[in-house]
């Protein structure tokens, strides 16, 4: 976004509201659809899902009659959704925003959907089902699985968590598809990003530590109050193979072991919290060094930042 002379700023091409988990965006980009007509867009993984309306937070329909929002709930639970098929749908919701003469507002946590969208994405190759079958068949935990990464693929394996199971398998499966390690893949040019950094305003939210923890506790209470108990009896219901990554939603398999008879409910809950802070805080460091541009701002912040620049 630039400034000519001594006019007001000229209004970004879309506006993009990154933070952890709990942090306030959905009432901040609301707010503003508001005021502007705009266009809320979902860049959360777990929001695309129909079955995690409650333990996902999506909006709700109030909010939802408020502003027109896209990319929310469009995805079955079953399916093997990637940051790629994200791209392709936010494509075609930003073409549609452009017609409209809307301002695209995109809205989430999930630091791969925004750094796709202003930096590009690297070229994946496709894993044929059968390498996969082999990979996941040999029933490797994380430990075993980042230890055979570091022997064919040790710039990935560095780069990952050792307790990221996911991502460690998809790297495995990519250098055995393809006999080449899953970072020169990365590392290779990007597709054109579907936003330039020069034609964005975005904002981080900042929150104090103490306070988010508090806001995560309280959100996830909520949530159970409405029903994520339930939400999860039926996604276990519908025996999804193990690797799907909705299972992996936070609170989904500490929920799911107490339909089980694992654990209490209220350890069920504590743990679920514990995971989402934990998340949180993955957040905020990977957008620290992941992603240049955005402004780090509280919420108060961020919404005085809109009024100036954003609104008008």
């Amino acid at each position: 976004m630039t400034e000519t002379g001594g006019q007001s700023p000229i209004r970004p091409r879309a506006v993009l509201i990154a933070g952890p988990t709990a942090s306030g965006k959905s009432a901040l980009a609301l707010e503003l659809a508001e005021r502007t007509g705009g266009l809320v867009i979902n860049a959360d993984s777990m929001q695309v899902y129909a079955d995690l309306a409650v333990l996902s937070a999506r909006p709700t329909r109030q909010e939802e009659a408020r502003a027109p929002h896209r990319l929310y709930g469009h995805v079955d639970g079953a399916a093997d959704y990637s940051v790629a098929h994200w791209v392709e749908d936010a494509r075609a919701v930003l073409a549609q925003a452009e017609r409209e003469r809307r301002l695209p507002i995109l809205i989430g946590g999930t630091g791969l959907y925004f750094k796709a969208l202003v930096q590009g994405l690297s070229p994946m190759p496709p894993v044929p089902d059968a390498v996969k079958a082999v990979v996941r068949g040999r029933g490797e935990d994380a430990e075993a699985l980042h230890a055979r990464l570091s022997r064919i693929d040790p710039l990935t394996a560095a780069r990952l968590r050792p307790s990221d199971t996911q991502r460690l398998t998809r790297a495995v499966e990519v250098f055995e598809a393809t006999g080449r390690p899953l970072a020169l893949w990365q590392d290779e040019a990007t597709s054109p990003p579907l936003l330039r950094p020069g034609e964005v305003f975005g904002v981080f939210l900042a929150t104090d530590r103490t306070e988010l923890r508090a806001r995560i506790a309280a959100r996830f209470r909520q949530m159970m109050e409405a029903g994520a108990l339930e939400e999860v009896r039926r996604l276990v219901a519908r025996g999804l193979p193990a690797d799907r990554t909705i299972l992996k939603a936070h609170g989904v398999p500490w929920l799911a072991r107490h339909l089980a008879g694992e654990v209490t409910r209220e350890a069920a809950i504590e743990g679920g919290i514990a995971d989402t802070r934990r998340y949180a805080k993955r957040q905020e460091t990977w957008f620290r060094h992941q992603i240049e541009g955005f402004a780090w701002l509280t919420p108060p912040e961020a919404a005085r930042a809109f009024a100036e620049r954003v609104v008008g």
